[in-house]
């Protein structure tokens, strides 16, 4: 890691607390109820974290955290539960959490009480793959398949593997329809606030509402007036300073899937479109 980010990881906390003491007139951050931010990889996270860095000019948090709570390793295998846990816990109170959580007993146990506030965000499956192929072949090296993608001939046999899955030479991948299982947990949870994507892009004002009245549905009063509120969390919304900013657009899917494509991930999926409710059949 570069001396530069390490070094801004290391001062950012005590600067964004800084000028939220400045902008909040306030030495501590307890009043306004815990939020914590979750979501789907490659499905709109970073679009997730802007908007609630805008919840922290509309409501006393300090700022929000700067690394995600994560269930894979940046080495390979995977986190357990006390060590994911331990992520959560480790945030600080009027700090603002998000990450990439499976919603297991324990961390629903954990994060689903009635004086706390959770969102998830995932996206059309089919526009996931295209975006987790292109991050974990161009962007990011240390991906775990990022080897395994670029020995492969071209893009479509890349979204071929990314649709059904590999169990490989050490490399290993559950097929799109098990990645989504996650998705139906969280999907069942009454208490969290399942949002789309493309809602948060297409119906904009009306998901950041819904956002703002989960907050309030804790009996906490937002301070900011709300015909002020949307107007500061759209200013917020800059995509393109996101470091995995590549398209943000939904429907991207159809550029990239071939027939072979659309055949496959119907044999590997069966009806996970019509059930997550992009599609009202499997006719597509």
């Amino acid at each position: 890691m570069p001396v530069s980010e390490t070094l801004y990881r290391t001062f950012r906390p005590t600067a964004k607390y800084a000028q939220a003491v400045l902008r909040w007139k306030r030495l501590s951050f307890g009043d306004a109820p815990p939020i914590f931010g979750n979501a789907k990889p490659k499905s709109g996270s970073h679009l997730l974290t802007q908007i609630l860095s805008g919840f922290c000019l509309i409501a006393p948090y300090a700022y929000v955290q700067t690394e995600p709570v994560r269930t894979v390793k940046a080495a390979g295998g995977r986190f357990d539960v006390g060590e994911v846990q331990e992520q959560i816990r480790r945030i600080p109170r009027g700090v603002i959490g998000w990450g990439y959580v499976d919603a297991t007993p324990e961390n629903v146990t954990l994060l689903c009480t009635p004086e706390r506030v959770n969102y998830f965000v995932y996206r059309d499956p089919r526009d996931m793959l295209v975006s987790h192929v292109f991050y974990a072949t161009d962007m990011h090296e240390g991906h775990g398949l990022h080897d395994y993608y670029q020995n492969l001939s071209d893009f479509d046999e890349r979204l071929k593997v990314a649709i059904s899955g590999v169990d490989k030479d050490g490399f290993y991948m559950v097929d799109v329809k098990r990645r989504y299982q996650g998705v139906f947990e969280w999907l069942e949870q009454p208490s969290v606030l399942c949002l789309r994507f493309e809602d948060l892009i297409n119906k904009r004002d009306e998901m950041l509402t819904a956002m703002l009245d989960q907050v309030e549905k804790t009996g906490y009063k937002i301070p900011t007036p709300r015909e002020k509120v949307l107007e500061i969390l759209v200013e917020t919304i800059q995509p393109k300073k996101s470091k995995t900013f590549r398209s943000g657009k939904a429907g991207e899917w159809a550029k990239y899937f071939k027939d072979e494509h659309k055949f496959l991930f119907k044999e590997v999926a069966g009806d996970l479109l019509v059930r997550l409710g992009y599609e009202k059949s499997n006719d597509w």
